[in-house]
């Protein structure tokens, strides 16, 4: 049977909240969140079958146990740090881990990154994809763009963007139709649906009674519901970030000039307050916010 091993990514979170006293002050060593060192830490604790920390509300102090197997783990640690690597002069550069709904990636991310990138060259970002609404942690992550509700507890939270909400047909779509000349002819049309834009609070704005669709297509990401929309599946709710491309080639048409102006969900900033502390971090919030002002 082939041996089992530490996870060295455990051991090194260990060491660290072991010589600091702290697991925030270790996180912050890491580039990780405290939440995901906690994690490591536990992980290591099912693999050596006990406790290595008590936790009591105060300080956590290494429990008997972990004092011993502390010695062992720094001198594992610094066998493997201190044995030369070949090619391995370059000091490590500052890196960025941000995680991001995928169409705020393809249409609002990526077009302006470059003006960050090249501004930081020294910097290296990361960029990782999150489902909106479902992928609520931020794990290992720096930061997060998130869409949503912009309620998210022991997390700093700002604002990033709110754009109006409305809502766009194919040119054929409309044509099977009948056309769809006022908000109450809605009626004979698909609705697609999607937990990121429900329809009911523009239903309100319209000055329609209507519940929530509750049958038709769902699809709970922004960039393929618009894809549904432009490929004739029905009528969906979108933003002008995402449609202007489509709108301006006539891929899709916008139906009325009624848009909810605060739909309930925005994109927003989130990230752990101990992770604003690195400047690369904080230089990357500052863009954020910057580059997203006033639209």
């Amino acid at each position: 049977m082939p041996k089992r091993f530490p996870p060295v990514h455990a051991l090194a979170a260990f060491e660290a909240a072991a010589h600091s006293g702290s697991f925030a002050v270790a996180a912050n060593q890491l580039c990780i969140t405290p939440s995901a060192l906690s994690h490591r830490i536990r992980l290591l604790e099912e693999f050596v079958g006990d406790r290595l920390f008590i936790r009591d509300g105060r300080a956590p102090t290494l429990t008997p146990f972990g004092r011993s197997y502390l010695d062992v783990v720094c001198v594992a640690l610094r066998t493997l740090t201190d044995f030369p690597l070949p090619g391995r002069t370059a000091s490590a550069q500052p890196r960025i881990k941000l995680t991001v709904p995928p169409t705020f990636a393809r249409y609002l991310l990526m077009p302006r990154l470059a003006s960050f990138t090249d501004a930081h060259p020294d910097i290296v970002v990361d960029v990782f994809l999150s489902v909106p609404l479902y992928d609520l942690s931020l794990s290992e992550s720096d930061l997060e763009v998130r869409f949503g509700a912009g309620k998210y507890p022991d997390l700093e939270t700002v604002k990033l963007l709110e754009e109006p909400a409305f809502p766009v047909a194919s040119p054929d779509y409309l044509e099977r139709v009948g056309g769809i000349d006022s908000p109450e002819a809605l009626s004979k049309a698909i609705l697609l649906r999607s937990a990121l834009e429900p329809w009911k609070p523009w239903f309100e704005q319209a000055g329609l009674g209507w519940p929530e669709p509750a049958t038709g297509l769902r699809v709970d990401d922004l960039g393929l519901l618009l894809e549904a929309v432009r490929h004739g599946h029905g009528v969906g709710l979108t933003r002008q970030h995402f449609a202007q491309q489509m709108i301006a080639s006539g891929e899709v048409v916008e139906l009325f000039d009624i848009r909810l102006a605060s739909p309930p969900h925005a994109y927003y900033v989130v990230y752990d307050a101990n992770t604003r502390l690195r400047p690369e971090v904080q230089l990357f919030i500052d863009w954020l916010l910057a580059a997203y002002a006033g639209t």
